[in-house]
């Protein structure tokens, strides 16, 4: 039942969010809401060509902060972060998946494929397969392929 809440508060932020950050030219990449002991934590993530700067961050901020108020999202207390992706940079829609096939990923999934749960490395493709989304990783010299639906969390590895 809180899965579900948080779910569906996540879809609301993001439909009031997109239009506000596409308003300044930028683009939205990830929306996460999580509730704290006393108050929520709604982290906003978003990019452009040529990154995101500190200006672009507060004024977004400032925008989606009102418009948050105004449609009491999320409910009670809440501290928002507005920032850009990082180098680790979260894969949440589909084209984040074909933009970075070649990468190094990390992904963890909600039960085990291949007898794993955890997957790091290089994503090689993603593609259809009988009307389900796969994303292909190459990891220790094998193939996985992992069905999207599964996946919890997928990001960018950045090595130093």
């Amino acid at each position: 039942m809180v899965n579900e809440f948080v779910k569906k508060l996540r879809e609301d932020i993001w439909q009031l969010a997109e239009p506000v950050i596409a308003s300044e030219g930028l683009e939205l990449i990830e929306v996460e809401c999580l509730r704290m002991k006393t108050r929520w934590l709604v982290r906003i993530y978003m990019d452009r060509e040529g990154g995101v700067t500190l200006d672009d961050c507060s004024e977004i901020s400032n925008q989606l902060g009102d418009v948050l108020d105004v449609h009491d999202l999320p409910p009670g207390p809440y501290t928002l972060e507005v920032s850009s992706p990082g180098l680790d940079r979260p894969l949440v829609r589909d084209k984040d998946f074909v933009r970075y096939q070649g990468c190094e990923v990390s992904v963890r999934l909600e039960q085990k494929v291949d007898g794993i749960r955890n997957f790091r490395g290089r994503l090689l493709e993603y593609v259809e397969e009988d009307g389900r989304k796969m994303l292909v990783i190459e990891m220790a010299s094998k193939l996985h392929r992992i069905p999207r639906d599964l996946i919890v969390k997928a990001n960018l590895v950045y090595r130093f």
